[in-house]
Parts: structure tokens; C-alpha cells; sequence
């Protein structure tokens, strides 16, 4: 019995806890979800009310036409899919030679590669970027942050990478040898259709990135406004006269911009956690 209790007591601290956590993540999503529904008046005078007195959604209709959120979707669609697609092909080809292939000195560039996670310089190295971008004439553009994310190598995807290639039997690789299937053959005909749930993995966690990136997109199209991305368009609508001080636009432009990334996370979550918990099964 007292086993019992103890694990009665147990469970229920691990629930509270979880509670708090799910709180204080999904608060601050419904306020501003709810927020984006209510007048201006109503938010600067009764900011403590969740639920609007009156929905409104003419705020939406606002905000997209000030703020130009028309062509500011497209570009951060245009940004994340290059980007997503990039890194894939990237991470998983990375993944695979470090994991398959034999070479010299393999295993010491792996670790060089994965301690620059723990080496974080922030914008600091944002300057040399924008330098390196604009000697190649791409620093105008968002085709310079999608050359830079693309094939900067994220650390992070690179590990979970080579962590669930090694889930599949090296075996499949010697028969696809005698078969006479070359390196990189091997890679596209049978270990990249194989890598499915992690694919889904890498999707989610760079679109997530590449759809809420700021500071280098905003340098990047600093002169050239009509590629802004949607995030730096709502960062735009706080300067804009008709909505400086509109805080229920700002929220509307927030809810905008939130509702994608929570719509490709609810269709991916499936194969999202399969990708990141089978490098931990065989590991």
C-alpha cells in the first residue's frame, strides 16, 4: 500500500508539472489568438478579458491589406520550402557519409562539426556572412538566407541524421554493393527512401526555423522590401501609421503568422516523434 501511494503522489506531481508547463506555452498562444478577435479599445481598456465581447475579424482583413501580408506569406513560402528542401538533401547526404563511409580522419571532423554546437558566437556572425553574401552578389535577396541555411549544416540535424541512419542495417548496404550500386547510389535508390519519419523530422524543426527567422532575413532584404519575409512584415506593421498603435492588428499579424507552423506540426507530429526517438531505439 504504501508503494502505492508513493506512486499515486508521484504521477500526480509529473502531471502538475506538465500542467504548468502546458500552461504557460499554451497561454500565451490562446491570448494572442483571442486577442486578434477583439477591438483595440477593448484590449487597452480590458486586457485582463480572454474572451472578446464581440468577435471581430474584420482585423484579419486589416492587417493583411496594411501590412502587404500577401506578398510577405508568399516570399516566407518561398524561403521555407527552399530551405527545407535544401537542408534535407544536405542533412541526410552529411548524415550518410559520416555514418557509411570510410575515409580518413571521419570521425575527427565529426566531432569538430558537432563541438560548434556548443560554440554560440549569435549575430556575431552575421557580418561575415553578409560580407561573404555580397561577394557572390547574393546579398539582396532571399536566395542569399536560403544558400547560407541550406548549406551552413545545421549541427543539430546532422546528428539525428547519422543517429537513425545507423537504425538501418549496414547489410542492405553490401547487398546493394555486389549488386554493383556505387556510394551515393546506395544513398538515393535505398537509404534515403528509407528515411522517411526522419525526412518529416527535418521538415518540421527547419520550417519551424526558417518561417520564424528574423534578424538575417530583415539585413538581407533590407533594400529590397517587397521580398520581406512574413516575420519581418509584422515586425513592419508597429511602423506602419494606420496600425502603430493597433495592438489588435498586431495581434492578427501574429495569429497569421502562428497558424501555419501549428497546421504542418499537427499533420507531421506522427512521423515527427518517430524521427527523433528511433536514433535513441537501436543507439
Amino acid at each position: 500500500m504504501h508503494y502505492k501511494y508513493k506512486k499515486i503522489l508521484g504521477n500526480t506531481i509529473i502531471y502538475l508539472l506538465l500542467l504548468i508547463v502546458f500552461i504557460f506555452t499554451v497561454f500565451p498562444l490562446f491570448y494572442t489568438f483571442m486577442g486578434s478577435f477583439k477591438s483595440n479599445m477593448e484590449l487597452l481598456a480590458n486586457s485582463g478579458r480572454l474572451i472578446p465581447e464581440k468577435f471581430i475579424t474584420d482585423n484579419y482583413v486589416q492587417a493583411w491589406k496594411l501590412a502587404n501580408f500577401k506578398q510577405y506569406t508568399f516570399n516566407s513560402i518561398f524561403l521555407s520550402f527552399f530551405v527545407v528542401v535544401g537542408t534535407i538533401f544536405t542533412s541526410t547526404i552529411a548524415g550518410y557519409v559520416f555514418e557509411r563511409g570510410n575515409f580518413r580522419l571521419k570521425n575527427f571532423l565529426f566531432a569538430m562539426v558537432v563541438s560548434s554546437m556548443f560554440v554560440s558566437l549569435g549575430s556575431l556572425t552575421l557580418y561575415p556572412q553578409l560580407m561573404t553574401a555580397k561577394f557572390f552578389g547574393i546579398n539582396k535577396s532571399l536566395w542569399g538566407v536560403i544558400i547560407i541555411r541550406v548549406f551552413g549544416l545545421n549541427v543539430t540535424n546532422l546528428f539525428v541524421t547519422r543517429s537513425y541512419i545507423r537504425t538501418i542495417s549496414p547489410e542492405i548496404d553490401e547487398s546493394a554493393k555486389v549488386d554493383g550500386c556505387t556510394f551515393f547510389r546506395i544513398y538515393r535508390s535505398i537509404i534515403f527512401p528509407l528515411l522517411k519519419p526522419l525526412i518529416a523530422t527535418l521538415a518540421i524543426l527547419e520550417f519551424r526555423f526558417a518561417w520564424n527567422d528574423y534578424l538575417m532575413p530583415m539585413v538581407f532584404t533590407l533594400s529590397n522590401p517587397k521580398r520581406m519575409p512574413l516575420v519581418v512584415g509584422i515586425m513592419n506593421l508597429k511602423g506602419t501609421g494606420a496600425a502603430a498603435s493597433s495592438w489588435n492588428l498586431m495581434l492578427a499579424g501574429t495569429s497569421i503568422a502562428i497558424i501555419p507552423m501549428i497546421v504542418v506540426y499537427v499533420i507531421f507530429n506522427r512521423y515527427f516523434i518517430k524521427g527523433l526517438t528511433a536514433g535513441a531505439v537501436k543507439g
